[in-house]
């Protein structure tokens, strides 16, 4: 039995399915010369060519817009934190005076009692018990700052001082606390109480003598006379 190409090709154009047959012999067995190999078919669809030129990839347009808007919010993180910074010490500032207040306004209110305790010391009834208190609390409000200032011959200052008496004497230069009448208190640069003492100031000093008012004196100087004469008309002989 021979295979006739032919009838492959008439299979095909019955429409008829056939067996199909590929004669992949590389020698001819009608002419016994040497088959060249035959070129695959191409896909029927087949990949574009890929382009050699690759191109740069273009800048995205909101490339600029998104820099722009980091920057934005760079400057709002900024300013947020700086805002903050100032807030936390405006806080803390406020909070410091709040104590500051609180701790003169407590200090002020046991003043009185400190003053019944100096009292009771100069007059030798702080003893015993008493006594021991008494210490404890002046060393507790010494610990908080609390001090206390005035003292007799010392420059009187209006700014810590409170004058109830008033004197005059020769034996002072400028005005001095002659007597502490109530001691004075303050916190570091704050006075809590001003001290009352006895001023005594030096004598005013005497006016020094005036001039003419007119301005009638000159320095020209006046012509000398002689003691000779009789002066009964008002002349005199030089």
């Amino acid at each position: 039995m021979t295979f006739d190409p032919g009838d492959l090709e008439r299979s095909g154009r019955d429409g008829r399915e056939g067996v199909v047959f590929r004669d992949k012999r590389r020698i001819d067995p009608v002419t016994g010369a040497v088959r060249q190999p035959q070129e695959t078919a191409a896909p029927t669809s087949e990949p574009a060519p890929a382009d050699e030129s690759v191109d740069e990839p273009a800048a995205a347009p909101g490339a600029s817009g998104s820099e722009a808007a980091l920057a934005e919010r760079t400057a709002d993180l900024q300013r947020l934190q700086a805002e903050y910074v100032n807030y936390k010490r405006r806080v803390d500032r406020d909070r410091q005076v709040v104590k500051e207040s609180a701790v003169a306004s407590v200090l002020t209110g046991l003043l009185p009692v400190l003053d019944d305790i100096g009292r009771a010391r100069e007059h030798g009834e702080l003893t015993g018990g008493f006594k021991a208190v008494a210490d404890s609390l002046e060393r507790t409000l010494q610990g908080l700052g609390l001090e206390s200032f005035a003292e007799a011959g010392e420059p009187f200052d209006p700014r810590v001082h409170e004058a109830l008496m008033h004197s005059y004497s020769d034996e002072v230069s400028e005005p001095v606390c002659q007597l502490v009448l109530q001691v004075g208190y303050r916190r570091g640069d704050r006075v809590l109480r001003p001290a009352r003492v006895a001023v005594v100031e030096p004598e005013t000093p005497t006016a020094p003598a005036e001039g003419p008012v007119d301005g009638s004196a000159t320095d020209e100087p006046q012509p000398a006379y002689d003691d000779e004469g009789d002066g009964s008309d008002g002349t005199r002989e030089v």
